[in-house]
């Protein structure tokens, strides 16, 4: 299928950034206030890069259900929002899945907004994959082994099930549930997300001989960090 006319849907999965509730594996070295303020950076970040996008619709479903509120100021940006429903991240991204293709999308990418210095290019690719013939599902492999990114044409309720979550081995299994169910899986470059100190001390010092007069993603969460103590005493 030619993705030149057909209906796309990207959808950012977030969190509200409700201290204690975000980026929690960033204690001690990060107090609470530190981690909660990162992750707002995550988001903007994210909004940012993606936002320029103009050949797919977009969207954030956002966690808790009551959080509406926060999420509304990205109305502005072309965002459309709505909550996420399900009892755990597989039924989650099932029920995205389900409910948006319903809508009559074509193809339906989900992202996460843990990887802030993600390229709007591999979101491009992603559909581009996805859209070639014979190709059920596009993943985005993070080093923790799970992934950043997952894309497809139709629900498949099936490739979310017995999946063990917050492991190492998500993508892998998810892999083999794939395989198992007959679906053609395709991979994006791999990405890091940032969920350890270990991540955000690697990501500053990817970034931090980076022009700051350029625009480019991961900016605000770079320039966050550049202002936190416990980053600068690694680069002392």
């Amino acid at each position: 299928m030619n993705n030149e006319h057909a209906k796309l849907l990207l959808v950012v999965v977030a969190k509200a950034p409700v201290p204690g509730e975000v980026k929690t594996r960033l204690y001690p070295e990060l107090t609470i206030d530190e981690a909660t303020n990162l992750y707002r950076c995550f988001l903007q970040d994210r909004i940012k890069e993606i936002g320029s996008l103009t050949a797919m619709d977009l969207a954030i479903s956002y966690t808790p259900g009551d959080s509406k509120q926060y999420f509304t100021r990205f109305i502005s940006n072309g965002f459309h929002l709505f909550p996420q429903r399900g009892k755990n991240l597989g039924e989650r991204l099932s029920n995205i899945f389900a409910d948006k293709l319903a809508e009559e999308y074509d193809a339906v990418a989900i992202i996460d907004s843990d990887t802030p210095d993600l390229p709007r290019s591999i979101v491009e690719q992603s559909f581009q994959l996805l859209m070639s013939n014979g190709v059920d599902a596009v993943f985005g492999p993070c080093d923790d082994g799970g992934y950043y990114l997952v894309a497809m044409r139709r629900a498949q309720p099936g490739l979310f099930q017995h999946i063990p979550w917050s492991t190492e081995t998500v993508l892998a299994a998810t892999l083999e549930r794939a395989r198992k169910l007959g679906l053609k899986a395709e991979l994006l470059p791999r990405w890091n997300d940032l969920d350890t100190f270990e991540d955000l001390i690697d990501f500053y010092n990817r970034h931090r001989h980076q022009l700051s007069e350029k625009n480019w993603a991961g900016q605000h969460t770079f320039h966050y960090l550049s202002r936190l103590e416990s980053i600068a005493q690694c680069f002392a």
